[in-house]
């Protein structure tokens, strides 16, 4: 992976190892669950942001397949999905050095969301 992390103007890395056709189709996959299922957006850190996700085992399922994806192409995120106690939580950690990548995807998640800090 290229370390000279260049963010492009839709907020995806541009050393991600996802084929530029099928970028904007994963784009789209987020804008969908950002726009459909998250609740509420915190940027927890620099590196951090947790996105509460509506309670349902479809909205989970979706998200968790979704982060699979995501984190095969682009190996400096990480996510932890977790669901206990009617809530669903999808916390999404950046590796040191790409903090503009999270900061954007944060950015993304409030705007298609109408969600907030």
């Amino acid at each position: 992976m290229d370390e000279n992390l260049i963010v492009q103007d839709g907020g995806l890395p541009a050393a991600c190892t996802l084929p530029s056709i099928e970028q904007p189709l994963r784009q789209a996959e987020f804008d969908d669950l950002f726009a459909h299922d998250v609740l509420t957006v915190h940027q927890t850190s620099p590196r951090e942001m947790r996105l509460d996700l509506r309670p349902e085992p479809d909205v989970a399922a979706r998200a968790a397949r979704l982060a699979a994806k995501e984190a095969g192409c682009c190996s400096f995120f990480s996510f932890d999905l977790s669901i206990s106690d009617g809530s669903v939580v999808l916390v999404v950690s950046i590796a040191p050095g790409h903090e503009p990548v999270l900061a954007a995807l944060v950015a993304r998640a409030r705007v298609r969301s109408g969600a907030g800090a």
